[in-house]
């Protein structure tokens, strides 16, 4: 197992099996990400404006190059700070590819800066972007709101290439949706409320397997897209706090998120190697707390993620 390291020279992070808790210092120099499968959270973050967690938003590393998942306040920079800790698979103008779970703002507020600051920064290719459907209406209303800081960085005094601000949308459904010689990605439909189409992702490699959940409720998919996999990234709902939320958005979150006892019932039958908890609604509950729910009802290592935790 990959223990969760957290960003910095050297750091002790909180991984819990069972019930102990497990102090692992790393050293960042000792990691080379070129080569491997690993996953960055470089956010964390609800639609609640957290100074201390960014938007939702991951990153999969697979022998170097970096595929990013969804794009949340702040997703940018967050690689920025990933980078300069020593993820080099993270540099600004390699970012080029990301697949959106769905387009609740977000995951989606952030695609701007995705779009447009690695362009500024000397990307040439265009952003290949996946995700459900509404995904090209979306992309192509950014670039052409941007229309005007387009023609000045391409035709006044700034050295603007004319390539790497345009995005490539690809709308996909479940299945087998993008494929090279490091990794396979495959998308399955997850439930979230009221979205027609919301998805979670399964990244295979040579090395490991990733299975990220996006925003859902309890999703049979899920289950069958790890069934093993080396770490699955599930998003989570104190089930103690929701007793003190009122009726309406108790029924929102009921249709939308998992709660910490469903979520043990999911990895109970998906038996990830390493659970890791993000998108946490704590509803002041404490995280060791969440922690402790999800571990009343499963036995196996859970991880509470924090932003720039990589595992």
């Amino acid at each position: 197992m990959r223990d969760r390291v957290r960003l910095g020279v050297t750091a002790a992070v909180l991984v819990l099996t069972g019930c102990e808790a497990t102090p692992t210092p790393h050293n960042l120099a000792t990691q080379d990400y070129s080569v491997g499968t690993h996953v960055v959270l470089l956010g964390t973050g609800t639609p609640n404006a957290e100074p201390d967690r960014s938007g939702t938003a991951l990153a999969v590393l697979v022998e170097g190059k970096a595929y990013l998942v969804d794009a949340g306040p702040g997703v940018v920079r967050q690689a920025a700070a990933a980078l300069q800790r020593g993820l080099a698979p993270l540099r600004i103008p390699d970012l080029d590819i990301v697949f959106l779970t769905h387009l609740h703002s977000d995951h989606t507020v952030g695609l701007p800066d995705l779009i447009f600051t690695p362009w500024v920064l000397g990307r040439e290719q265009a952003l290949r972007l996946y995700g459900p459907p509404g995904t090209a209406r979306l992309a192509h209303a950014l670039v052409d709101a941007y229309a005007d800081d387009i023609r000045i960085r391409t035709s006044g005094l700034e050295p603007g290439n004319a390539t790497g601000f345009r995005v490539e949308p690809v709308e996909i459904d479940s299945g087998i949706v993008y494929r090279d010689q490091r990794v396979t990605v495959t998308a399955f439909r997850v439930r979230h409320a009221s979205w027609p189409r919301a998805l979670g992702y399964r990244f295979a490699s040579a090395t490991r397997t990733i299975v990220i959940s996006g925003d859902a409720a309890p999703s049979p998919s899920v289950v069958t897209a790890c069934d093993g996999c080396d770490v699955l990234v599930h998003e989570v709902y104190s089930a103690t706090s929701f007793a003190r939320r009122a009726p309406q958005w108790q029924r929102y979150h009921a249709s939308a998120h998992t709660s910490s006892v469903e979520l043990a019932a999911l990895a109970r039958e998906a038996r990830p190697r390493v659970l890791v908890l993000y998108h946490q609604l704590l509803w002041g509950t404490s995280p060791e707390s969440l922690v402790a729910e999800v571990q009343a009802g499963w036995s196996g290592t859970v991880a509470y993620g924090q932003d720039l935790d990589v595992f």
